[in-house]
């Protein structure tokens, strides 16, 4: 497909908050039936009690005894940035490259997204919308001695197919070290048959985006790719595109004024240019060295029988659970996960500037940054405790979130993290309006930019961060 009938087509979607396929009244029906179908017992064990896995003699590193799949080790941080100038902690070292791909169809005339209610250990809500294919290698490589993952073939070249998007994106840099997934999606064409089974259905991109406004229901990985999709760029003054799409100012004023920041390449406050200057900058005067060292040698960790916490019990702790899942390729397997301390809040400032919404992005280090900072929300508090006198400094702008009224605030849900590595683990979600009277000079570490500009740098690897691309993804035109 052409570029511009890609976009158009992805637009197209976007804007078709309905479908005859799976009608948007039924779908809840529909997940909560999955819900009900399947049968699912996670009971957390001892970190000795973990079938195929072994604590390392030596270092205590929890292995897998494939040498596959992921492993938890130490690593110790030291950096020039923010307060904190060194520390220690166990992280999540799955060197894999996966595959987050969605098959979409032409369908009535609309693009559909064949997607997947999938389970995953660490899900709140046990059955989430997750994408089409959602593997590891280690999963498609059947390391696990289970069944092959379904659709396989239109990722891996075995399927002629048409590639609409194809990124590789990073993973939560405070919990991963460097890890990436290859986010896709496929098209195939519009009278190409292929089955459908049974805990899969076609839905448009409008009534994904939707399914956002719920709580827990679309899952992350869902929200990286569809976060990627690019719609194109229409000039304000080209043909009178805005209105040819029947929004008026009064009645769809943040959905008009959202899709503006989206499409027109032409305002903003700071050219692309700047924007890149202003992140090289902090690449090279900022410094993360990271070492990997013995989970069992970790200043201020505790390594105990069934878990592994922080003295203070903050952040996060490393526990071991038994899964039994009815429908996946392996229904019973056990393995390590870590558990969040307490949810966290990641929320975008967004402020009407020249015309155009823009969105007040943060420069942020993570220790397991592939590049030292990424591009992320306005506050994100993912791991720490955000409230005052539990963190070693103090959140910017957190208090214009927290206290935003009730009218100031165009979204607010909670969204889980990856249920396969995090265990019921949700942090709310929020898109705030900030008002004339929040000033356009902000400190150094952040920078005002539109969509369209955040579209862009995520074509490229490695620049916007998992929580700002999970947000980008619930914004919705209509």
């Amino acid at each position: 497909m052409e570029n511009i009938k890609k976009n158009i087509a992805f637009l197209k979607s976007a804007l078709t908050l309905d479908s005859l396929l799976m009608p948007s009244e039924n779908f809840l029906d529909w997940i909560a039936k999955k819900n009900n179908d399947v049968q699912v017992n996670i009971n957390q064990v001892g970190f000795k009690d973990l079938r195929d896995w072994h604590i390392h003699p030596e270092t205590k590193n929890l292995v897998h005894t494939s040498g596959k799949f992921f492993s938890i080790e130490g690593i110790r941080i030291q950096t020039n940035w923010g307060n904190v100038k060194e520390w220690e902690q166990p992280i999540i070292n799955q060197p894999e490259v996966g595959f987050l791909g969605i098959i979409t169809q032409v369908k009535n005339g609309v693009l559909h997204f064949l997607m997947q209610a999938k389970i995953e250990p660490g899900n709140i809500n046990v059955v989430q919308l997750s994408p089409t294919l959602q593997a590891t290698r280690s999963n498609y490589s059947q390391v696990h001695k289970g069944k092959k993952p379904l659709y396989l073939e239109y990722f891996n070249d075995e399927k002629k197919v048409d590639v609409l998007l194809d990124q590789l994106q990073s993973e939560q840099g405070a919990r991963f070290l460097r890890k990436r997934n290859r986010n896709m999606i496929v098209e195939i064409g519009e009278g190409e048959q292929i089955k459908v089974f049974d805990n899969f259905c076609w839905l448009t991109l409008g009534q994904i985006k939707s399914f956002l406004q719920y709580d827990n229901l679309v899952n992350m990985d869902t929200r990286t790719v569809i976060s990627g999709i690019p719609f194109g760029e229409y000039p304000a003054d080209v043909l009178g595109f805005y209105g040819m799409l029947n929004f008026t100012s009064d009645e769809k004023l943040r959905e008009t004024g959202l899709m503006m920041s989206m499409l027109d390449p032409e305002r903003h406050l700071h050219d692309t240019d700047q924007i890149i200057s202003w992140i090289t900058r902090k690449k090279s005067i900022f410094d993360l060295q990271i070492n990997r060292i013995p989970l069992n040698t970790l200043k201020n960790w505790v390594f105990a029988r069934d878990e592994i916490h922080h003295e203070k019990h903050k952040y996060f702790s490393v526990i071991g659970v038994k899964v039994e899942i009815s429908n996946r390729e392996v229904v019973s397997w056990d393995q390590p996960i870590i558990k969040s301390a307490q949810e966290g809040i990641i929320a975008f400032l967004i402020k009407n500037i020249d015309g155009v919404y823009h969105f007040l992005v943060q420069a942020k280090l993570e220790a397991g940054n592939f590049d030292i900072v990424e591009l992320a929300p306005t506050v994100q508090c993912l791991t720490g405790n955000y409230r005052k006198g539990y963190n070693e400094y103090d959140v910017m702008f957190l208090e214009d979130v927290i206290n935003a009224p009730k009218e100031s605030i165009w979204y607010s849900s909670h969204q889980s993290e990856e249920g396969g590595r995090f265990f019921r683990e949700q942090n709310r979600n929020m898109i705030v309006e900030v008002g004339n009277e929040f000033p356009t000079e902000v400190p150094e570490d952040f920078i005002w930019m539109t969509l369209n500009q955040m579209k862009l740098f995520i074509k490229f690897n490695n620049y916007l961060n998992i929580a700002a691309r999970s947000l980008i993804a619930a914004v919705r035109f209509i």
